[in-house]
């Protein structure tokens, strides 16, 4: 796994370096907040409170040693777009950094940010779509275009199979696997073409939106 940096311990840099430390990834995580630095100290690789805001600080951090640096900063554009600017100067392969404006993201784009993201909105636009379509109980996005989505089979794929119904064909996505068992908690990636889907079962489907759409 990739070695990264978090700077900036809010809602989402926090999330992300806990669950990628739990996953078994090195993370130094890094905040001014002396608290928020504590919080993490015992599930993190390294915690740092530091003044992103001083580039001084900033070259002493050992970012250039990083994988991957993860902007959270969420008080000052002015110091994600100095750390931006200074991770690449520093070399670092990849750099992610939230965005809090339209604004602030294309800055963020011309001073060299390889991915900017807007996790609020993204996160608005997911549960706007579980809302709207009530057979779906989760969406992870692909981008613009398409979603890996899980549904409750539709009715009329009751009593019918794969190769009888052939989504890919006719309606332009793929099953990838269902949920079984008690609870639903168990997921089937091999499925079997000829089985007949059932009444309650959830699929999991990766396809176009507008398909999905259709159907779910």
């Amino acid at each position: 796994m990739r070695d990264i940096a978090v700077i900036g311990l809010g809602k989402f840099g926090l999330s992300v370096a806990i669950n990628y430390s739990k996953r078994g990834g090195n993370v130094l995580a890094i905040d001014k907040d002396e608290a928020k630095v504590q919080d993490v100290a015992d599930i993190v690789t390294y915690a740092v409170k530091a003044d992103v805001t001083d580039a001084d600080v900033v070259k002493k951090l050992g970012i250039e040693k990083m994988d991957a640096v993860i902007v959270a900063l969420t008080d000052s554009l002015e110091a994600s777009v100095m750390v931006t600017i200074l991770s690449k100067e520093l070399g670092v392969p990849y750099v992610l950094v939230k965005a809090q404006s339209e604004m602030h993201a294309k800055v963020l784009e011309k001073v060299g940010a390889d991915k900017i993201i807007f996790p609020e909105k993204e996160m608005g636009m997911r549960i706007a779509r579980n809302m709207a379509a009530n057979s779906m109980s989760d969406i992870v996005e692909l981008g613009n275009d398409y979603s890996i989505v899980e549904a409750e089979v539709p009715t009329k794929w009751i009593g019918k199979n794969l190769l009888e119904l052939n989504p890919r064909q006719r309606l332009g996505f793929n099953v990838i696997a269902k949920k079984t068992g008690k609870g639903r908690d168990n997921i089937e990636a091999n499925l079997n073409p000829n089985m007949p889907f059932e009444r309650g079962e959830r699929i999991i489907v990766i396809g176009r939106n507008e398909d999905l759409d259709n159907v779910f």
